[in-house]
């Protein structure tokens, strides 16, 4: 046999045996990973939605349990089960991660300024709830909310802001309109919270996905509003 073949077969030989050897040093996976059980996320949308009020208790009492980052980092190599989708302001200030005492892997997290639903954010949630499982959904908005107070400004001065940021003012433009009709003494506050409430209702209407799963009970929609100053999330 040629030389070439020879070389050829040992070095396919010598890339299975490293391949083996590599596999077989690498930490065992979790019992779930291993076995034919349901999935970590597996959950109903009230447990997911008790899990996240017990997390972001932990947070606002400053007594987080999650800080071991590299926990879990091989079973989260094969595969993802977040037990719960957070469509989250891009805001700095805000981090679900942080704000639900939850690790990598547990959140599955929609960001864009003032917490609004376009057509890639509702792909995500698909994708969450279809694809990977997840049973509930949290529309977040949050105190202090800079793209819901400029969009304020926008429609009481009727002026336009450069670039790309009127799609985003028209995004929430609805819900700066609706607070306003209430006459509220904090017209920031009440915009934020109609904000997440008619993002929440648009979801639970999303056809074809979210309206059935919402519809079979697999799936659960429902709004809150984070408060940067204490780091309590609050239901709307």
């Amino acid at each position: 046999m040629c030389k070439q073949c020879d070389l050829m077969r040992f070095s396919r030989r010598g890339l299975l045996t490293a391949g083996l050897a590599a596999a077989a040093a690498l930490p065992p996976l979790p019992a779930w990973a291993q076995s034919a059980a349901p999935p970590p996320n597996a959950i109903s949308p009230d447990e997911a939605l008790a899990r996240l009020q017990q997390g972001n208790a932990r947070y606002a009492a400053n007594a987080p349990t999650n800080r071991d980052y590299a926990a879990g980092r091989v079973a989260r190599a094969q595969a993802q089960y977040p037990f719960a989708s957070i469509v989250s302001c891009a805001d700095s200030r805000l981090a679900p991660e942080l704000a639900f005492d939850q690790g990598p892997g547990e959140l599955f997290v929609v960001r864009v300024a003032g917490n609004f639903i376009n057509e890639d954010g509702l792909a995500s949630l698909e994708y969450g709830a279809a694809v990977l499982g997840v049973p509930f959904i949290m529309v977040l908005g949050h105190s202090k909310c800079g793209a819901v107070d400029a969009t304020i400004k926008v429609v009481k001065d009727g002026s336009t802001l450069p670039g790309h940021l009127p799609s985003l003012i028209n995004a929430i433009r609805p819900a700066v309109v609706a607070a306003q009709a209430k006459n509220p003494a904090d017209l920031l506050a009440e915009a934020t919270a109609e904000n997440v409430r008619l993002n929440v209702k648009s979801l639970l209407g999303a056809k074809p996905i979210l309206v059935d799963l919402v519809a079979g009970g697999k799936l659960k929609v429902v709004g809150a509003v984070y408060d940067i100053a204490t780091g309590k999330v609050m239901p709307v």
